[in-house]
């Protein structure tokens, strides 16, 4: 399509580009700029903000209770984050393979994604469940005395994260498997033909030729654990006695239920310089095992 030159152009261009441009003004830019201002306020919804500088901050980081959410925060991230790594690279391992019902199986594993958070967090609650759960029912059957799970400040987070690890799996799989698909074959019967053994293969021709991939999920991974929320307001509702309130759980407390929207917007930048440290980390971290050359 013919759209001229010169100062025609540009104003058929700006009139391509404006619908964008106005959304991402309105509904990404502006809601950024008025929380970082809401957290130099105090603001109940009913009155007009007050500004209060870096008093908010400053409560943030004397309090025991943000310290208490970081630390769980960060419990959370590492027994989730290996896990998916692991779990989502086997699940696309297997379902690699070429055998009968392989397509049944990608679907079943895809299911858990498609759930809503809601009802997936139900029926973990409901599996999870000290005297009727599946999960000590199983365990009963092989002697061992299931674990209060949900109930248990030793165990509800652990509990959270299996729920977790059961929705996200067969995302992330997938994003392996099409890693897996994308690998010449002739790398393996090369492999194969010098004698190396299946592991080997795996260790030295997978790994590094996914790596590029499991730095992605590593990455979206470390994110989502940071914003880990409706799980646990369903399975534990934050508890017991505050073993698994998370970062966005009480950013939503103060925001909706105690109306301190300036201390939750300082919550919520506190959250934005969590996420964006691991995640700068990663990014410097990746020029030591991530390999492009591929």
């Amino acid at each position: 399509m013919y759209i001229g030159r010169g100062r025609r152009k540009a104003l058929t261009v700006g009139a391509f580009l404006l619908p964008s441009v106005l959304g991402f003004v309105l509904f990404s830019l502006t809601p950024i700029f008025r929380s970082f201002y809401l957290g130099l306020t105090s603001w109940d919804v009913l009155q007009a903000p007050k500004w209060v500088g870096l008093q908010n901050y400053r409560e943030l980081l004397a309090s025991e209770e943000f310290w208490h959410v970081i630390k769980n925060s960060v419990e959370f991230t590492i027994l989730y984050v290996p896990l998916i790594v692991a779990s989502s690279l086997a699940v696309a391992s297997l379902l690699n393979g070429k055998y009968r019902g392989v397509t049944a199986y990608k679907v079943l594993f895809f299911l858990p994604v498609l759930t809503s958070w809601v009802a997936g967090s139900l029926i973990w609650k409901w599996i999870l469940n000290y005297r009727f759960g599946i999960v000590n029912i199983f365990l009963g059957y092989l002697g061992i005395h299931g674990p209060p799970w949900l109930t248990d400040k030793l165990w509800a987070m652990p509990g959270v994260v299996l729920a977790s690890i059961w929705k996200d799996t067969g995302f992330f799989a997938l994003i392996f498997l099409a890693a897996l698909k994308g690998i010449n074959t002739e790398y393996y019967e090369a492999a194969a033909i010098d004698g190396a053994k299946r592991w080997q293969r795996f260790s030295y021709i997978t790994l590094p030729l996914v790596s590029p991939t499991t730095f992605f999920v590593l990455m979206t991974s470390i994110i989502n654990s940071f914003q880990v929320f409706t799980q646990v307001m369903i399975m534990t509702d934050a508890g017991p006695a505050g073993a698994t309130q998370v970062i966005i759980e009480r950013i939503y407390r103060y925001a909706f239920q105690f109306y301190h929207m300036g201390y939750a917007s300082a919550l919520s930048w506190a959250l934005f310089f969590f996420i964006f440290l691991a995640s700068f980390a990663q990014w410097k971290l990746q020029k030591r095992w991530v390999n492009y050359d591929a």
